[in-house]
Parts: structure tokens; sequence; C-alpha cells
């Protein structure tokens, strides 16, 4: 078996605790033709729906709605099919882990891509947003094959509690005026998001890099 596959999961958010223990007791309610594939699907397709939403956003405020539906579904699917097949010994670490990963890719880009068509965000800024995230999901990729520990969360923020930002600057875009800023083109929330959002990628990947490369020098040190 390619170990380089299996990984010690590392999430410290400030929901990981309360989140385990509620998608545990949902895994072992479902019924058995509920499949962890099923709801790997799900995250996808939720995902897109989300990305149609924001595109179609500016249209009428229900959309946001929408986002903040799909949101919840992509939380549901994605954090409930990993769940699903440890509890019913199941796991395909390799196989999971892969598939995971891309469809979060696939998800992200096409959350992003609908936010750059929604008019309430410069599409140079989601771009922008997308390069980050693509460093920093790289990185942590390549660290956990180097290193064996994938690390879900940065500074108490994992991947639910990024749904939770992103859904409510949705839910209440469309009730603040762009910010009118000397010089420069008007920032909807959106906008002010994606730009905190990229100095944040950014640091956890230079952060991250730094600590990661450290570790490793190390430990080939000690090794020799």
């Amino acid at each position: 078996m390619n170990t380089s596959a299996i990984h010690v999961r590392d999430h410290r958010s400030v929901l990981a605790t309360a989140e385990k223990r509620l998608l545990q007791n949902t895994a072992r309610r479902l019924p058995e033709w509920v499949t962890p594939d099923h709801l790997t699907l799900l995250g996808l397709a939720s995902m897109i729906g989300a990305g149609v939403a924001f595109a179609a956003i500016h249209s009428t405020p229900l959309r946001a709605t929408a986002v903040a539906c799909a949101l919840a579904l992509n939380w549901l699917g994605d954090s409930l099919d990993g769940t699903l097949a440890r509890v019913r010994a199941r796991e395909r670490p390799r196989y999971g882990f892969y598939v995971d990963h891309v469809i979060d890719l696939v998800g992200t880009t096409c959350v992003l891509a609908g936010m750059a068509c929604s008019d309430r965000m410069q599409p140079l800024i989601a771009l922008m947003v997308l390069a980050a995230y693509l460093l920093v999901a790289a990185e942590s990729y390549l660290a956990t094959h180097a290193g064996g520990v994938f690390r879900i969360s940065f500074a108490g923020i994992g991947p639910t509690e990024l749904r939770i930002l992103l859904a409510a600057g949705a839910l209440f875009m469309d009730r603040r005026p762009p910010f009118a800023i000397p010089g420069i083109e008007p920032l909807w929330l959106l906008d002010v998001g994606g730009i905190c959002a990229v100095v944040g990628l950014t640091s956890v990947f230079v952060i991250s890099a730094a600590r990661n490369a450290r570790a490793l020098q190390r430990v080939e040190s000690n090794e020799r």
C-alpha cells in the first residue's frame, strides 16, 4: 500500500469538537442506502449551485438565501462523507483523500467564478482569492504527502467557519452600499471580504510553508 496517502488529520477549529459529535450522530442515523459517494456528489452539486446563485445574486435578494442554503448542503455532503465511511468501517483513505480534494478545487473555482459574475465582487479580486486559495491548497497537499499530517484548520478557522462567514457575507452584502474610497472604484462587501481573504490566505501559505520546511529539515537532519 502507498502509505503516503495515509495521514493524520489535525483539525482544531473553533467548531471542530461540536461538529465532530454532530456528524457522528447524524451518520449513525442515515439509512443504509445513503453512501459516502452520494454525500460527496451532494457536496459538489451544492458548490456548483452556490456559484450559480452568486452569479444571479444581483437580480433578487432571494439568491442570497439560495447561496446560504447551498453552502449548508455543501457542509453536509463534504463533512459527512468521510464520517459516514468511518462509522461504517468502509474507509478508502487514498480514494477519499484524492476525490474529496479534487472536488474541493472544482467547487471553490465554481463559487469564485460565480462571485466574479455577480456584480458584487470585482473579477480581479475573485481571481486573486482563487490564486491564494490554490497556493494554500497546494502547500497543504504537499505537506500531507511529505509529513503525513493533514492540517484542516489554521488559527481556529476551518472549512465550516469559512462557510459561515461566506454565507453571512452573501446575506448581508446587499444591505450595505459599496464602500466609497477616494481615487478607486467603490468596493462592495464581497470585495472587502475578498481582499481580507487574500491577505489571510497568503499569510497562511507563507507561515505554513516556513513551518513545514523547518520541521522537515529538522526531521531529516536527525535521521542522518
